[in-house]
């Protein structure tokens, strides 16, 4: 894997200087434009050459069977896969009868840049020919955050030296291909034409629409295309379509000075239930509006849509302007995964491309969630929304494997379990607390009473009365949880999990709480006053193992007891373990793929003493190897909890740059919707540490030495509060809302009209730094002030 040569550092944007082939596929998924709902790759318009098409509809998969050597009762028979549906991005240009193909003739200037303000990507080249004709080309695309169905693009091809004769030819195209599988589990798998041809209409003075239906799901999906065009004296225009294409031609002739200008919008409408008619319909319908509002409509809507965002989600990091640069292009991407959802999921890819098969992972609950918890709240009613729509789907899989309540997917994109491999899927039953800690979190962050009785109470039923059946008192009286797989895919099928067990814990208390809270609707979901005396008992109960020789806490039962992996004989480029040793062997050794006892001390960080946190933070940096994203932003956060802020601070740069640096060397799949929503919880709850929770909401900050400044805006509870600390001081403000009380390092505040300003104290030097295996240390950050990243 090559990687990106750079982009330029910049406070509000992405700007890649020059275009390197080798590198395409991850620029394209950095460059992804998206609502939530539609998912547009960074493709080059022309559509040639690309690392991989990509068009998603967010909840529009295909069928495929999952092989089994040896099939077992209860193992899923299908899975499921996102479709690259109908692309409406493609533009195509001739010029003087030479195709436009940055591969061929001269690239003179290539410049692409994501404005994070705007909430668009713009492109401008300037190319020759291979018979030395110069052309200068122009466009600007966008997703739409307020048209939820729409796209746009604003085309521009300008003469440079002499006249010249061009033609514009603007697609919808289906079933484009797509490269072989990779050995790679993390990559998708392709489908071959999945797209069945129901209608192909085009229009040279309307819309043009093509209707496909996926072969196996029987999704219906419309995609529509209407244009504006300016063009010189005796530009022509025709269209024409058949099979999988539909196209509309322009032709003219262009003097410098007078451009041809062309705007594209397109639009998809999708459906299980709808009619061919009805389908077409609202893409017809989509364009119209779209169209009422006109491309500089759309421009200024999506301006104010962002604005409006940025001012209640803004992070400023002043000494690290590459940190700077990439929370807010975490924020802007976590956005995109969620501004439109209407109860869908949140793919661990968000809709920047197919890896992962386009599924939703524990991870959106954990990470994703959180953040747009105090940013963009909407989201996450809507992402919970869509949990709650599957728990027919969560209770029937409940019943399959024998147990009571919901057993929710640990990967899918309709609702059913999509992993075929159960000790890392089915037994990773935390999913199901995760979910419930994310319907906590939420309503305690925002206080909707609505949410908590319609949508929250039903998923923390159902979560909790999984654990009951889960679990069992043990002779002693403990409650275990024995057989499920934690957060450390590294170990798998283990007893007394401690993640597990903390987070089900939580989950049965806030369960008992939320229905004692709401006795009408308890009662209409079956809840007896045994049962949540049941759920009590349970939690009070619960197993947390602890070594008392070594002085930590096992990861799970009899951790600390396994052999130690023999990191000195692993090569470095024998990681990820997974791609080069069996799991068996993994399985039962101590090492760990991610953050899990560490996961556990953030998220439950009152079950932990100091004492416990420092140790155990120590132990387990000597065996996490970190072949996950999903971990050094946990790790982050608590090393900045126990005094290791240098050691924090390198966490953070990984976690941060993990797309634009490809550390993974797999955004060529999409970037990485959990490491983009770990820069801001390193930032926030580890070096502002921020904690929230029962209507109380707290901040302790420390900086690192090489950020001089830190500043923030979150919402909570109806407030939106500004929070900027230096190393001396910390100064809180309320921005909007109500008068709000709160904590600096213990200390009570409470913020009305004025702002207020707290001396940080002095933070104590960490003891040692904690080693990390050998070759698994995070890099050093070199902090740039200007210019590109280094290769």
């Amino acid at each position: 894997m090559i990687r990106h040569p750079a982009f330029a550092i910049e406070p509000w944007s992405v700007r890649e200087r020059r275009l390197d082939l080798d590198v395409l596929a991850q620029s394209e998924s950095v460059f992804a434009l998206s609502n939530g709902h539609i998912g547009l790759r960074g493709n080059l318009d022309e559509g040639e050459p690309h690392g991989e098409p990509g068009t998603y509809l967010n909840g529009l998969y295909e069928l495929r069977p999952l092989p089994y050597a040896e099939a077992g009762y209860g193992y899923p028979e299908s899975g499921q896969t996102v479709v690259n549906v109908t692309n409406g991005k493609v533009i195509r240009l001739l010029v003087n009868d030479e195709p436009f193909d940055v591969r061929y003739g001269t690239v003179h200037e290539h410049e692409r840049v994501l404005d994070l303000r705007a909430g668009t990507l713009t492109r401008t080249v300037l190319w020759s020919s291979p018979t030395g004709t110069r052309v200068r080309v122009t466009s600007t695309r966008l997703v739409s955050f307020t048209h939820r169905a729409v796209a746009a693009i604003r085309y521009e091809v300008e003469a440079v030296d002499e006249p010249l004769r061009v033609v514009v030819q603007s697609e919808l195209v289906a079933n484009e291909t797509q490269e072989t599988t990779d050995d790679d589990p993390r990559a998708a798998a392709r489908l071959r034409s999945p797209l069945v041809l129901e209608e192909n209409v085009p229009n040279k003075n309307g819309p043009a629409i093509m209707v496909h239906r996926t072969r196996v799901s029987g999704i219906r999906v419309a995609a529509g295309m209407s244009h504006e065009i300016d063009g010189p004296d005796g530009t022509l225009v025709d269209a024409d379509g058949s099979g999988d294409v539909s196209r509309l031609t322009v032709a003219t002739n262009l003097a410098p000075g007078r451009p041809l200008r062309l705007v594209k919008y397109f639009s998809y409408g999708w459906s299980v239930r709808r009619s061919r008619a009805a389908t077409h319909d609202q893409v017809v319908a989509a364009l119209a509006a779209a169209r009422l509002a006109g491309w500089d409509g759309l421009c200024a809507d999506q301006r104010r849509f962002l604005d409006d965002f940025w001012n209640g989600a803004d992070v400023e990091v002043e000494g690290d302007p590459e940190v700077q640069q990439a929370v807010r292009f975490g924020l802007f991407h976590l956005l995109q995964s969620a501004a439109r959802l209407e109860e869908r999921p949140i793919p661990a890819k968000g809709l920047t491309g197919s890896g992962y098969d386009g599924h939703a992972f524990w991870d959106t609950e954990i990470f994703v969630l959180p953040v747009l918890t105090y940013t963009y709240p909407r989201a996450v009613a809507d992402a919970l929304s869509w949990r709650r729509s599957i728990v027919p789907l969560a209770r029937a899989r409940a019943t399959q494997l024998g147990l009571h309540g919901t057993a929710f997917p640990w990967r899918t994109i309709h609702g059913e379990e999509c992993s075929g491999y159960w000790p890392a899927g089915t037994a990773a039953f935390h999913v199901n607390a995760d979910i419930a800690h994310a319907v906590t979190q939420y309503v305690d962050a925002t206080d909707d009473t609505s949410f908590e009785r319609e949508t929250g109470l039903p998923l923390l039923v159902g979560t909790a009365r999984l654990w009951c059946a889960l679990g069992h008192h043990d002779p002693a009286g403990r409650y275990r949880i024995d057989g499920v797989t934690g957060p450390d895919e590294y170990s798998a099928v283990v007893d007394n999990n401690v993640y597990t067990n903390l987070m089900a814990q939580q989950n049965l208390r806030v369960a008992a709480e939320t229905a004692a809270r709401h006795p009408d609707e308890a009662e209409r979901l079956g809840v007896t006053a045994e049962e949540t005396t049941a759920w009590r008992d349970a939690a009070a109960a619960m197993s947390v193992p602890y070594d008392e020789d070594l002085g930590v806490h096992p990861q799970h039962e009899a951790f600390t007891q396994h052999a130690p992996w023999d990191f000195a004989a692993t090569k470095p480029d024998q990681y990820p373990l997974l791609l080069h040793f069996p799991y068996f062997d993994l399985y039962r050794k101590q090492v760990v793929k991610q953050a899990d006892l560490v996961l556990a001390m953030h998220l439950r960080g009152d079950a932990f003493t100091a004492d416990h946190k420092a140790r155990n933070f120590a132990y387990y940096e000597a065996l996490t190897v970190r072949d996950s994203s999903l971990s050094a932003c946990t790790q982050a956060v608590i090393a900045a909890e126990v005094g290791h802020l240098d050691l924090a601070y390198r966490y953070l740069g990984e976690a941060a740059l993990m797309d634009l640096e490809d550390l993974e060397k797999n955004t060529v799949d999409g970037v990485h919707m959990a490491s983009l929503a770990g820069a801001w919880i390193v930032l926030v709850t580890g070096f502002g540490g921020m904690r929230a929770g029962q209507g109380r909401l707290g901040f302790a900050p420390k900086l690192p030495p090489e950020i001089t400044r830190l500043a923030f805006r979150l919402r909570y509870r109806g407030s939106l509060l500004s929070v900027a600390a230096t190393e001396e001081t910390t100064t809180y403000e309320l921005l909007e809302g109500p008068p709000i009380t709160l904590t600096h390092h213990g200390d009570q505040i409470r913020l009305d009209r004025e702002s207020v300003a707290r001396p940080n104290p002095p933070h104590p030097p960490s003891n040692g730094q904690p080693r990390q295996p050998p070759g698994r240390e995070p890099a050093a950050r070199h902090t740039k002030s200007k210019g590109h990243r280094r290769r």
